[in-house]
């Protein structure tokens, strides 16, 4: 089978390496040429999972990136540590963008995937609602068509070239309009209670801050708040970097962490990132990583949603490639799966935001996120161990190669319903809209008799455990 993917970020980068090492023909086009800037530094524990699957996280260890154990959350009166060394062994890092998704992309190269970088998908043609065509433009010279392809994975990040520019189907999520502000930093420092290489996730009364340590000594240091509150405080500051310094000094904790620190390079600012599409694959396509959804930077879902449905798409591509399973039994399997870990990620997410709940509270809904209700001992209170393996991502997998410990789906969509009836019983809050996640029907039923492996192979495996 002949696979065209479009877009080389680590959705595009991982998904066609998996492909390529199962034995497909896979190219790969690029509109940037890498190394090139990007947000989103700080992995999960899952991550390290799919690039073991891949061959590259031995590679990723000895570059020298900043080493994740876990992190902080200070998060309204509530502190709490999580520590995914500690309780699973498992560590991810903290990257620069830019290095890591080269690292990727050479990766790619290395096994086999023809890459073209300069190179942009402008439109897809569909023939009998399958696509047969993508018409090219590279940066220099004339436009050109690819259409011999077998089958399309679109990942093409926030461009969306399907679900946004062909489809017009991804849709915006009320609850989360954001705006993030962020910048570098030498010599700024971590709270004192971070495992080793940790995140620090400090709220404010209208939004939270994110720390990062970096290679070199440096710190990605952030801010997210809602579009009104930024837009009330820009007015009130002439740039910029003039609203981002204004925005540190505003948070003891963090003004702290900056106390003799230097601030390095330009401020970012980035908006209207949480969306999504209402399929995420079809006959002869997928959708994968930001070009599908795109959550929020809270909790680092980014990169965990990329690498994790570029795996179990490719892993449904190889399988159909060597007739397993067929295609329309393929794509609701990724369907199932990529859909169901954006909507425990979302439910968790929307009522971290809301504000209403202590991390009690957050921790028991991560307990009925993954089906894991079990009673408290009095004297050790409530367990967090939920709530850092579904933030880890490591729920996801876990599902998706065991059928058995998969919550049922209904109970995901009553946990978000729950959600949001609190929500719109709390003061001043009309609760999140899970209308975008919940329309889409996902059947336990027709999905419990799959698996996905990485060994011998990777690919989609039968099992047959009995049905509810």
């Amino acid at each position: 089978m002949k696979v065209l993917v479009i877009g080389g970020g680590p959705a595009g980068s991982t998904a066609a390496t998996a492909m390529a090492q199962a034995g497909l023909d896979v190219r790969l086009i690029e509109s940037a040429h890498f190394p090139r800037y990007h947000v989103g530094e700080s992995l999960t524990p899952s991550c390290r999972v799919v690039l073991d699957a891949i061959g590259l996280s031995k590679i990723v260890d000895d570059y020298g990136f900043v080493k994740k154990n876990g992190g902080v959350i200070h998060w309204d009166d509530d502190q709490w540590a999580f520590d995914w060394h500690e309780q699973s062994g498992v560590q991810s890092w903290q990257v620069d963008r830019s290095e890591f998704d080269a690292l990727l992309l050479e990766h790619a190269r290395q096994n086999g995937v023809a890459v073209t970088t300069g190179v942009t998908g402008r439109s897809v043609r569909f023939a009998d609602g399958r696509p047969v065509a993508v018409e090219c433009s590279p940066e220099d010279g004339e436009s050109f068509t690819i259409d011999d392809f077998d089958f399309l994975i679109d990942a093409t990040g926030r461009n969306g070239l399907l679900s946004a520019r062909h489809f017009g189907n991804r849709e915006p999520l009320s609850n989360l309009r954001n705006v993030g502000i962020w910048g570098y930093w030498t010599g700024a420092s971590l709270l004192p209670e971070t495992p080793t290489g940790g995140i620090n996730i400090i709220s404010s009364p209208e939004g939270w801050y994110w720390v990062i340590p970096l290679a070199g000594g440096r710190m990605s240091i952030g801010y997210v708040t809602t579009k009104d509150a930024f837009a009330r405080d820009r007015r009130e500051h002439p740039s910029s970097d003039d609203l981002y310094r204004h925005l540190i000094a505003a948070s003891p904790t963090v003004a702290g962490l900056t106390a003799g620190a230097a601030s390095i390079g330009s401020t970012r600012v980035e908006t209207d990132y949480s969306y999504i599409a209402d399929q995420f694959c079809g006959p002869g396509y997928a959708i994968v990583g930001d070009a599908a959804c795109f959550l929020d930077p809270l909790l680092s879902t980014g990169v965990h949603l990329a690498l994790y449905s570029a795996l179990t798409a490719a892993a449904c591509v190889a399988s159909v490639d060597r007739g397993e399973v067929s295609e329309t039994e393929a794509l609701r399997f990724f369907e199932f799966a990529y859909r169901r870990a954006y909507m425990r990620l979302f439910a968790l997410v929307s009522i971290m935001y809301e504000r209403y709940l202590g991390k009690d509270g957050f921790f028991l809904t991560s307990d009925r996120l993954i089906g894991d209700e079990q009673p408290a001992q009095a004297e050790e209170g409530v367990s967090s161990r939920s709530f850092a393996e579904i933030i880890g991502g490591l729920s996801d997998l876990r599902e998706a190669a065991n059928s058995s410990t998969r919550v049922i789906t209904d109970q995901l969509r009553e946990e978000a319903v729950r959600v949001q009836m609190r929500a719109v019983r709390a003061p001043d809050s009309t609760g999140p809209d899970f209308t975008p996640v919940r329309g889409n029907p996902l059947s336990d039923a027709e999905s419990a008799d799959y698996r996905l492996v990485t060994s011998p192979q990777l690919g989609l495996e039968r099992v047959r455990e009995p049905r509810p």
